[in-house]
């Protein structure tokens, strides 16, 4: 398929405008490699007389014997999925301000404690962390919130249903994956059902195991992310600790809310504080 402008006879490549100054190219049909090169170069020269900026390529896995073309006519992988790969080419002589792609994966643990004071604690089959004992831990899929992602890993890995309490604390850690950074949100849940079973493809064991047996273990003498699970564990029981509660701030074209996570009770303790200190500014200035 080709768009041609009648104004000035040149068959281009079909594209659609973005909202930064640039193009996107949706390439869906089968093209010859030699036509698609001619319409390119065409294309591109148009895009640059236009003062366009950011050119995008998105090519579906069927297509990905045109890769080498887009790639001399100067493009650049951005990133890629299962079924495609978008390529970028910044067309203007000044750094490209486009960010690069997603540098972070979000990853959910659930601290789950029973009525008991035990913690659902599961024993991974493969990986570095084999053998032993920790709390479920799971990547949040895209599209998804932290609070259902959370819910989902531990219903997978232990069969237990959970329901979300609120973000105790997380953690940064780079050059994880691939040399990507990862975010891990560590979230108190509460305990809807006991009996475990467990997903037999990722998960060795599972069980409840009392706070000072999981404190005692020399993994968690040793790393000081575990130690500081046990800390919030405590904090959270003793002392009332607050973590972070969503609350939804705005909605997408579907309909899907967006969250913001913060300490609710500190927040309002803060308003109310305000107020008071309000009134004793105000009483203070009119005794003077």
């Amino acid at each position: 398929m080709m768009d041609q402008s009648t104004s000035e006879n040149v068959q281009r490549l079909p594209a659609t405008d973005d909202e930064f100054g640039g193009v996107v190219v949706e390439m869906k049909e089968h093209m010859d490699s030699d036509v698609f090169r001619t319409l390119l170069k065409a294309s591109m020269s148009q895009w640059k007389l236009q003062g366009k900026k950011g050119v995008w390529i998105k090519l579906p896995i069927h297509l990905s014997n045109l890769v080498d073309t887009v790639v001399k006519e100067g493009f650049e992988y951005h990133h890629a999925e299962p079924k495609y790969l978008m390529l970028l080419c910044w067309i203007p002589k000044t750094n490209n301000p486009i960010p690069a792609n997603a540098s972070h994966i979000v990853r959910v643990g659930a601290i789950v404690l029973n009525d008991k004071g035990e913690m659902l604690v599961v024993q991974e089959k493969m990986g570095i962390l084999r053998g032993l004992w920790k709390i479920s831990t799971g990547t949040v899929h895209q599209g998804e919130d932290i609070t259902a992602g959370v819910i989902r890993e531990v219903k997978e890995e232990t069969g237990i249903d959970t329901e979300f309490v609120e973000v105790l604390a997380f953690s940064q850690e780079h050059n994880v994956f691939f040399g990507k950074s990862e975010v891990l949100f560590l979230c108190m849940m509460c305990p809807l059902s006991f009996e475990i079973q467990i997903q037999e493809t990722e998960i060795e064991a599972a069980r409840w195991m009392p706070l000072e047996d999981y404190e005692a273990q020399l993994s968690v003498q040793e790393q000081v992310l575990r130690k500081y699970i046990i800390e919030l564990c405590k904090a959270k029981v003793e002392r009332g600790y607050s973590g972070f509660s969503p609350s939804p701030v705005t909605t997408d074209s579907n309909g899907n809310p967006s969250f913001i996570y913060f300490n609710k009770e500190d927040l309002n303790k803060k308003i109310l504080d305000n107020s008071v200190n309000q009134v004793v500014n105000y009483s203070s200035n009119f005794l003077v």
